[in-house]
């Protein structure tokens, strides 16, 4: 047996939505004059906690030369494999000819990092550093593959406080080889 409910007419008001529209304009006004709580990245940036692990980059030292020796250490303790180095020679009459090797390519597949800074960790030289850079797009697989330049591009070039190849070409300049 059906039973019909009997619906109760609406007002005036409620059939011309006026205060519902007001109820709405009410909260629209409330948050125009109220300070944002939201951040309109990305010209506005959130600021970035010390020890941030961000987009590895390769260093050049203070003199402006490459710090990488292309020693394939971060290449073989990367769990995802996303680091590919191709070592080269150096030139003698080079800036850095005092290292035996440099990398010829060193590309990092930004797709396959998982950002674990253990790169950084090993690397002898402290050439590769995570930075505080944590936006990367592309709208390409090839473009989320950054090649050398790319990686001194954006890490640019860091204080050294150990100096190891003015020191060691210091020595050998006195003399002692074998510092």
């Amino acid at each position: 047996m059906a039973y019909v409910v009997e619906r109760k007419p609406l007002s005036l008001s409620e059939r011309l939505y006026i205060p519902q529209v007001l109820a709405g304009m009410k909260t629209t006004l409330k948050h125009f004059f109220a300070p944002n709580v939201t951040m309109e990245y990305p010209e506005q940036r959130p600021a970035i906690p010390p020890g941030y692990r961000g987009v590895p980059t390769l260093v050049k030292d203070p003199h402006g030369r490459e710090k990488c020796v292309s020693c394939q250490l971060c290449e073989f303790v990367c769990p995802p494999k996303a680091i590919r180095i191709t070592p080269g020679e150096i030139p003698a009459d080079a800036a850095n000819a005092h290292v035996e090797k440099g990398p010829k390519a060193f590309d990092i597949d930004m797709l396959r990092c998982i950002y674990c800074g253990l790169c950084q960790e090993v690397c002898p030289e402290e050439a590769i550093w995570l930075q505080n850079q944590y936006s990367m797009s592309g709208y390409t697989r090839e473009e989320m593959v950054n090649n050398k330049e790319r990686l001194y591009e954006l890490g640019g070039t860091l204080p050294d406080q150990h100096f190891k190849w003015d020191k060691k070409k210091a020595a050998e300049q006195r003399g002692n080889a074998h510092h």
